[in-house]
């Protein structure tokens, strides 16, 4: 699924149909706010990869100032979740089409299920909630301002299954430089004995036959 990051300060959401939100949420500090896009074809392990993400990306500056080097969880920070159907968008001409995102009632136990394991990550408390379906205003200070643009990868996710990936590359591409293959070997066998007249040798054996 994709994800929009923002480092943010002073981020409070406005319910416009529950006034009650803003007591939930009232105006927290700073941290991430996450617009969270869930598609149809997101499954458990896109989960595990965007918690991962969102809790260890280096968005913040360290305790010297050297920026890109602490996550949110490094600062103990805030994470305020908002699901955001449109960032699945596809357009059609001008118009949006949002076929690709995952049916509401699909997918709030999916984005239930994201929330509960960021709190089981990290600090319940700090993981904040934009409620679900609810039409809302996100009103947030963006601090950089830093926008990241996150997605779940298709393939494997962890580094020793993209080495291993890597390597069985390299083995194939090798395999295609190194001549032809047994295949077009076979081919070319079964050329020759279907032609007697043709030879297995190099060109200049076949002329040198023809001359006088």
């Amino acid at each position: 699924h994709v994800e929009v990051l923002q480092r943010v300060k002073n981020k409070k959401t406005r319910n416009e149909l529950t006034v009650s939100l803003l007591e939930q949420i009232s105006s927290i500090g700073r941290g991430l706010c996450v617009l969270l896009g869930i598609s149809v074809e997101d499954t458990q392990k896109d989960v595990d990869y965007m918690v991962c993400k969102i809790l260890n990306l280096y968005l913040f500056e360290d305790e010297n100032g050297r920026a890109w080097s602490r996550s949110v969880m490094d600062r103990e920070l805030e994470v305020l979740c908002a699901s955001q159907f449109t960032l699945q968008c596809i357009l059609k001409g001008n118009k949006p089409d949002f076929h690709s995102a995952m049916p509401a009632e699909l997918a709030q136990p999916f984005y239930n299920n994201m929330l509960e394991q960021l709190r089981e990550a990290y600090k319940a408390e700090l993981i904040k909630d934009g409620q679900f379906g609810a039409k809302m205003q996100v009103l947030i200070q963006n601090d950089g301002p830093v926008t990241i643009q996150l997605e779940s990868p298709a393939g494997p996710t962890e580094p020793k299954l993209l080495s291993k990936q890597e390597k069985q590359q390299q083995r194939k591409e090798k395999t295609r430089s190194k001549g032809p293959s047994e295949s077009s070997r076979e081919k070319a066998a079964l050329r020759s004995k279907a032609d007697p007249s043709a030879s297995s040798g190099a060109e200049g054996d076949v002329s040198s036959e023809r001359e006088p």
